[in-house]
């Protein structure tokens, strides 16, 4: 490895875990943006999970007490049946362009929410609503890697504190997660060249998630939902930007 190398598998290391530990989402789209100049996309991609499953570990024990599990359960159990459906939709439907799309949604929606005196407020039960944004996704989970997008916008509409949104949106990522990095074991896409890649970037992913859990515990509920919408209007600014440069 040379001194590039390592700083910025480094550098994607700290932003992932940072943005891991302080909004229980989000490696993929701060660690990409380095990874992508030193590693070939399937494997920048493998690291990714594994290092959100890492990192997300310590969120998911932070806000194991706030965990409704029938909650939880309306988008994880439908997610589980989107993900096949994804990965199989993926010879008929062209991800970049979905990734577009739902990059200039995510754009728009942050836009139009962040100038909001007032945050929307989803107060009446939406059950069945819940299990169509898990699953739609699962479904780009399994397509374009983007299963946290959906359910993260619908999140930040609900009036929950912000332990209770992360335990749905810390949860439902990590299971997810666990599930891609499982089919690439299976496919064998763990190299020893990946593995010492992990090596590397755990211990920098571990105490950047740490700094970022303390902020987000010293966060009030309502500048948590701000900071889920200011996070979407990024992670859609830097989607379309990768996609299109």
């Amino acid at each position: 490895m040379t001194t590039e190398f390592i700083v910025l598998l480094a550098l994607g290391a700290v932003a992932g875990g940072f943005i891991n530990g302080l909004a229980g989402f989000g490696t993929a789209l701060f660690s990409l943006g380095f990874w992508l100049h030193i590693m070939e996309p399937p494997q920048a991609v493998l690291v990714v999970l594994v290092m959100s499953i890492i990192s997300g570990v310590q969120g998911v024990i932070l806000v194991r007490e706030s965990i409704q599990w029938p909650r939880l359960g309306r988008f994880m159990v439908p997610a589980l049946f989107g993900i096949p459906i994804g990965t199989a939709l993926v010879v008929w439907i062209d991800p970049r362009m979905l990734k577009l799309v739902i990059a200039a949604f995510l754009i728009l929606y942050g836009l139009f929410f962040a100038f909001r005196k007032e945050l929307p407020a989803m107060t009446r039960p939406t059950p069945v609503i819940d299990g169509g944004i898990g699953f739609a996704g699962g479904v780009l989970g399994g397509l374009a890697g983007l299963s946290g997008a959906l359910p993260t916008m619908w999140c930040a509409m609900r009036p929950w504190p912000k332990a209770e949104q992360r335990a749905v949106l810390q949860p439902y990522n990590f299971a997810i997660q666990v599930v891609a990095v499982l089919i690439f074991a299976i496919q064998g896409a763990f190299t020893r060249e990946t593995l010492v890649i992990l090596a590397v970037t755990t211990p920098f992913a571990l105490g950047a998630a740490q700094i970022g859990i303390a902020i987000f515990k010293r966060m009030e509920d309502t500048a948590f939902r701000r900071l889920l919408i200011v996070l979407m209007l990024v992670s859609g600014t830097i989607l379309m930007a990768r996609e299109l440069l």
